[in-house]
């Protein structure tokens, strides 16, 4: 058996491999790791086996093959530490080349090995605000048996474990501003349940849960029928079902009055903020809806230049119909800003556009909704530097996609120095680097938070945490010239009812984690130092080499050394033994 420890950032592909890479990959016998109080140290323990099939499990359980004898090797931890541990065998996802490439943290308490394959294993330490800090150690033990044999010991793993004085805040508490978008009726088709229900809401609450953790910011909230249009999966050859739907229904009573029902995405609302999410309240479908008028995606409100689709119920006629006047659509609009007013969340709503095209169209449409709704705010993604130079009144948030950002990053601070909102940057299908599709190099996850404090900006956003084609542990890939295998999420549909998070979920929560510290640095005047170590992460020299434009390489632009980027908490370790 080979059997040793890795970083938390390896990851492990199945393919091309060469006979010895088990027994090199696992030659690693001892890791010292280092972790501040509420927060976390992660590393990996690989087991694999040159000659023979094998079941690797975590639990202790009475455990037999199905097929009959065969080996089976548990994994067990001990530490002296005072922190919470977990174990979770890492699964794998084919790429869009067809490799398999780990990524699922999954439930399964037993995996099947195939020989001459590696089978890492996630291993996380928690420390909560009152872990004392100090220095432990622990241990991770391999016992292998076969049928009615006692267990051996075949192999012990070692790690020491800092714990700091410094405390991360609660997620909740987060500074870094995190908006990764929900698709909520896509979680209800995965579990089958009606959308809205309390089935669907139970669901939700885990996955809110799991955004929570990362410090999440915003609630997505759609209050028309498919702003996106289906995501276009109508060009596929396989289509997947990506359609989003209002979560408000509509009614029309007897007397021509429209009626909206609100509680849905109250109890949503609420929701979010039972898991720290209570920043921001996104409003998608009002605004720059997306469209293909040859696939019957088009408007329907008359004179209106935005293709928004408001469905409701008319009583009168006991039948679904969709509103077609300019005057209905008001009325639609007054509803909701009366609704958001009553609730107080005025100051939290951000209607917003993603990334708006046609500018006389979303001039057009933006100025029917300020007149109509004048304590509405807005938020636009922007994928094209003309946006950021057109200074469009109204729009409080700007959030460019990670080339226009840079290539326009002086106009960019010049507007954030001028307006109030939250200026952060997205990656999506563009640009290839730094992503965090399944093929991207696991650090450029870490980095993202980096990059936002490097650029000055708030945080970063995604559109992906849940977009899943219609069978994703089976076959992510979908539309891969188009978008990268990893690039419509960040968490899986767990058998269990909960998000199976990915190593992605992880690598990028340790960035945001990094980017908590460095605020506590900052705060604690130590910014010369955390300048030294930004300048050994980062490699440019000015924000637009971050542009794809530049040619450069991805090593170019930043370290793929993770040590380079955890000498960050050397810095506070550094000043503790100094004072």
């Amino acid at each position: 058996m080979n059997i040793g420890l890795q970083s938390m950032f390896y990851k492990y592909k199945r393919s091309v491999n060469w006979w010895d890479q088990g027994r090199k990959d696992a030659a690693v016998k001892h890791l010292d790791l280092r972790c501040c109080r509420r927060d976390s140290a992660a590393f990996q323990a690989l087991v694999s086996s040159d000659e023979e099939d094998f079941l690797a499990t975590c639990g202790h359980d009475a455990l037999l093959w199905k097929g009959g004898p065969l080996k089976i090797i548990r994994c067990e931890l001990e530490t002296d530490a005072p922190v919470r541990s977990e174990i979770k065998w890492v699964g794998l996802i084919e790429d869009d080349n067809g490799t398999p490439t780990a990524d699922t943290l999954l439930d399964d308490v037993h995996v099947f090995v195939a020989k001459r394959s590696i089978q890492p294993a996630w291993i996380e330490l928690h420390a909560s605000e009152s872990a004392a800090p100090g220095t432990y150690s622990g241990v991770i033990r391999f016992y292998a048996h076969t049928m009615f044999e006692d267990e051996i010991l075949v192999e012990t793993l070692n790690f020491n474990l800092a714990i700091s004085e410094e405390a991360l805040p609660e997620p909740s508490d987060y500074s870094f501003y995190l908006d990764l978008w929900q698709h909520n009726c896509n979680i209800a088709r995965k579990y089958e349940v009606p959308y809205w229900s309390d089935a669907h809401f139970d669901l939700l609450g885990r996955y809110l849960h799991s955004l929570g953790q990362l410090g999440q910011k915003a609630l997505t909230l759609v209050v028309s029928e498919e702003p996106w249009s289906g995501q276009s999966s109508f060009i596929d050859a396989e289509p997947s079902d990506l359609n989003e739907y209002s979560i408000i229904p509509v009614r029309k009573s007897a007397d021509g009055r429209f009626h909206c029902d609100f509680s849905a995405m109250d109890r949503y609302v609420a929701l979010g903020e039972s898991h720290g999410i209570s920043r921001e309240i996104e409003i998608f479908g009002l605004i720059n809806i997306w469209t293909d008028a040859h696939a019957g995606y088009g408007g329907l409100i008359e004179g209106h230049p935005d293709a928004v689709r408001i469905r409701y119920f008319d009583e009168a006629e006991g039948c679904f119909r969709f509103m077609r006047k300019a005057e209905e659509f008001v009325d639609y609009v007054e509803m909701l800003e009366a609704h958001f007013s009553e609730k107080g969340w005025t100051d939290r709503v951000r209607i917003v556009a993603d990334e708006p095209q046609d500018m006389d169209v979303f001039r057009q449409s933006l100025d029917f909704l300020r007149k109509t709704a004048p304590s509405l705010r807005y938020k636009a993604a922007i994928n094209h530097t003309s946006f950021i130079s057109e200074n469009i009144d109204g729009i409080e948030d700007y959030v460019p996609v990670l080339n226009c950002a840079v290539e326009e990053h002086e106009q960019l601070l010049g507007l954030k120095r001028e307006r109030s909102g939250t200026f952060a940057y997205y990656v999506c299908c563009s640009p290839e680097k730094p992503n965090t599709f399944l093929s991207s190099p696991a650090i450029e996850s870490r980095v993202i938070p980096w990059l936002a404090e490097s650029l000055q900006l708030d945080g970063f956003l995604r559109w992906n945490y849940t977009v899943w084609p219609d069978d994703p542990l089976r076959k992510l890939s979908y539309r891969p010239t188009i978008w990268k295998a990893g690039d419509t999420n960040f968490v899986y549909p767990g058998k269990l009812g909960a998000p199976l998070l990915s190593l992605r979920y992880k690598w990028l929560q340790r960035g945001i984690r990094d980017y908590e510290y460095m605020q506590l640095l900052k705060r604690r005047g130590l910014q010369a130092e955390l300048d030294g170590v930004l300048r050994s992460v980062l490699l440019y020299r000015s924000p637009q080499e971050l542009s794809p434009a530049s040619g450069l390489k991805a090593e170019q632009l930043y370290s793929f050394r993770p040590e380079d980027y955890d000498r960050l908490y050397g810095i506070g370790a550094a000043q503790t033994v100094a004072e």
